[in-house]
């Protein structure tokens, strides 16, 4: 057997594992014990400066509402920037389709058309919903007029698209497109005197940010790995940006995108979670970079008009001052804490169920509560309800409750119930337990 075959076979079989190890290992275990801790998380300097803007999504499927929101934001955020002004390049991280028909590609192709402006760069990738269709390749030359791998230099920053190859189901990292990625990230090496290096591909670096144990390819890791100045820009999960671990530094800086169609999260470490208000979703990635290393990520909601996370790398080219590992932002977080009055209220929905509220608990700056544990018991101290649930961090708006159902049949109009509630981040950091009392409101 030809040793390209070989490993190839090698890489397939981490992958198989991967998936299996994703139900069992949480995210960023193998970075846990990596990095110094600092005494604060980088905060962008007024004197930072970028000579690059660009604006990166994924995962839209179909939703091309979103898709013309995103561009026309960011036209709107920067045209008119007085420390830099304008963007230089839209990337779609894959995904922009849900069987990848030509009308999808159209349909699309239409969007962007209309408008990205004629002199803003334009680049697409794959995802796996394109490669399901057989004329992917065709489809996406038509379409988007250059090919799915691709280096675009953008005012001296080398940005790196990389689809792979069509596998058995949808993509594959074959060691001919490995071997073209660590080509062109080397070549950009040579020239980049200093700047990051800017690589786009849809599925996650297994292991690296917020989703990438489920949702992810480690055959990329192969190359990444050993190239330190790589900023890489991932989509596929659909789980959230202003997730903290939506960013992590390990040997290079990952960073996940969000989604602009829908989110999916986690619960106890399983993937498919769709709890309340996952549906929209529109969160796009702007990237801000100087000559000299330095590079300001942030994650801005569409739907809400606001950004919603940054991230400041001093110097992308210097791992020791890795700010984003796993180990230093978990040092940073902090469980969190209800308020002294935090109170909770029981109602029925038009639908029948029932909707606990209770005020949510606080976190420091920047990071979240992932979930909350909650258990209902009676006035006489029964158990009659016990789950976890994901919280809805990803939802911008005023609500500072938090909100959850029950079977309509859980509790009794009337009557009086505890509610025990205890908050976990995004670190799994846990919160004092709290007892709040609360009379169902509603009609049998």
């Amino acid at each position: 057997m030809p040793f390209s075959e070989i490993l190839q076979w090698i890489v397939g079989s981490l992958y198989g594992l991967s998936m299996v190890l994703g139900l069992i290992i949480p995210v960023g275990l193998p970075q846990r014990l990596t990095g110094s801790i600092t005494d604060t998380m980088p905060q962008t300097p007024e004197s930072f400066v970028p000579t690059v803007r660009l604006v990166a999504f994924t995962d839209s499927h179909n939703r091309n509402d979103h898709v013309a929101d995103a561009i026309d934001t960011a036209y709107e955020l920067f045209d008119n920037d007085l420390v830099y002004a304008g963007v230089d390049g839209f990337f779609g991280l894959g995904d922009f389709s849900s069987v990848g028909g030509e009308g999808d590609y159209a349909r699309y192709a239409e969007t962007l058309h209309e408008h990205v402006r004629p002199e803003t760069v334009l680049v697409n990738i794959h995802g796996n919903h394109e490669f399901k269709n057989d004329n992917y390749r065709e489809y996406f030359l038509k379409y988007f007029g250059h090919d799915p791998d691709t280096v675009t230099e953008i005012n001296g920053f080398s940005c790196i698209a990389f689809s792979g190859e069509r596998g058995a189901t949808e993509w594959t990292f074959t060691p001919k497109s490995l071997h073209w990625l660590s080509a062109s990230i080397k070549n950009a090496e040579k020239k980049a005197n200093g700047k990051a290096i800017f690589v786009f591909q849809h599925p996650h670096p297994w292991g690296t940010v917020y989703g990438s144990t489920y949702w992810s390819d480690p055959e990329i890791n192969l190359v990444l790995n050993s190239h330190t100045s790589v900023v890489d820009f991932s989509g596929h999960s659909h789980f959230p940006m202003n997730d903290p671990r939506s960013i992590i530094q390990t040997t290079y800086t990952a960073v996940g995108c969000g989604a602009m169609a829908t989110f999916e999260l986690d619960k106890n470490y399983l993937p498919g979670q769709h709890p309340d208000g996952y549906d929209p979703a529109a969160q796009m990635c702007v990237i801000e970079a100087d000559d000299d290393g330095s590079v300001r990520i942030r994650g801005y909601d569409l739907l809400s008009d606001t950004y919603i996370c940054e991230y400041y790398v001093d110097n992308v080219n210097d791992k020791k001052s890795f700010a984003y590992t796993y180990r230093n932002q978990r040092a940073h977080d902090a469980a969190p804490v209800f308020p002294e009055d935090a109170a909770a209220t029981a109602y029925k929905n038009e639908n029948g169920e029932w909707v606990i509220s209770f005020d949510e608990a606080a976190v420091p700056e920047g990071y979240i509560v992932h979930e909350y544990k909650v258990t209902i018991r009676d006035d006489r101290g029964r158990k009659v309800f016990s789950d976890n649930f994901v919280n809805d961090y990803y939802v911008f708006d005023d609500d500072k409750t938090a909100d959850f159902r029950v079977g309509s049949d859980t509790l009794e109009s009337g009557k009086s119930y505890t509610l025990l509630v205890r908050a976990e981040s995004a670190y799994h950091k846990y919160s004092d337990s709290i007892r709040l009392l609360f009379t169902a409101q509603g009609s049998d």
